[in-house]
């Protein structure tokens, strides 16, 4: 299994499991820290599920 298979299968469970702050329309500005390291996160997994 390569790792972008990996980080594919990681931002599905992402996706399933983890809030979507969008939806929620959450400002940056006042997000807590856990909120920041959550986005952060699925940003990371994201960006390395889309690399090739």
């Amino acid at each position: 299994m390569g790792t972008t298979t990996l980080f594919r299968i990681l931002a599905k469970i992402n996706r399933i499991f983890l809030p979507s702050f969008t939806k929620s329309r959450l400002d940056l500005a006042q997000a807590k820290k856990w909120q920041l390291a959550l986005i952060g996160w699925k940003y990371y997994v994201t960006c390395r599920a889309v690399d090739q």
